[in-house]
């Protein structure tokens, strides 16, 4: 995808805010308009990398055992309203032949994909088949926690729910009892 159209963003936001009845031109949203494209720019940056790119190194280690690193924070934009939707991800795999990839490119490839109008299911079930291609692993899981502030600042109004998705993969579809010992290591 190529880079953002910056100027075209700003006039969004300019029509924008005259259709909802704001003067564009007060002191106060003088710069809106700008300082909104930048924030899209940034958190919409995920649209131009492909998350495969983060296992394009990989490390060979005599590891067969699970490897999981939970409590990743992440912010997304939600498709449907265009506002955040914010949690933590918890993600795990089990390495095959020794394959594995350094902790950050877990954590980098989540972010690549949430950087996106997005849902959570897709972020979700993106992540997870990103691992299993790029590792093939015996398993991926991904579990995500999310606050939707489309259900917190409108529509029903419930500030706190928590929306939990999982994608699982592998050995993990399997064994019930491999998908609970992530569950009780995420506790």
């Amino acid at each position: 995808m190529s880079k953002m159209n910056i100027p075209q963003i700003e006039e969004a936001i300019r029509l924008l805010l005259e259709a909802v009845g704001e003067d564009p031109n007060r002191e106060g949203l003088l710069d809106t308009p700008k300082r909104v494209a930048k924030m899209y720019e940034e958190v919409f940056s995920g649209l131009t990398v492909d998350p495969k790119e983060y296992f394009e190194t990989v490390f060979h280690e005599e590891h067969e055992e699970l490897v999981l690193v939970k409590d990743i924070p992440f912010y997304s934009m939600c498709e449907h309203h265009l506002v955040p939707f914010y949690g933590t991800a918890h993600v795990a795999y089990i390495p095959q032949g020794g394959k594995v990839a350094g902790l950050s490119k877990l954590a980098r490839t989540l972010e690549a994909v949430a950087k996106r109008p997005q849902l959570q299911e897709r972020i979700t079930s993106t992540v997870a088949n990103t691992i299993m291609e790029m590792l093939e692993p015996h398993g991926v899981m991904v579990v995500v926690e999310a606050e939707h502030m489309c259900m917190t600042m409108r529509g029903v109004k419930k500030p706190g729910a928590k929306t939990v998705t999982t994608a699982v993969r592998g050995v993990f579809e399997a064994d019930s009892n491999k998908r609970a010992e992530i569950f009780s290591l995420i506790k």
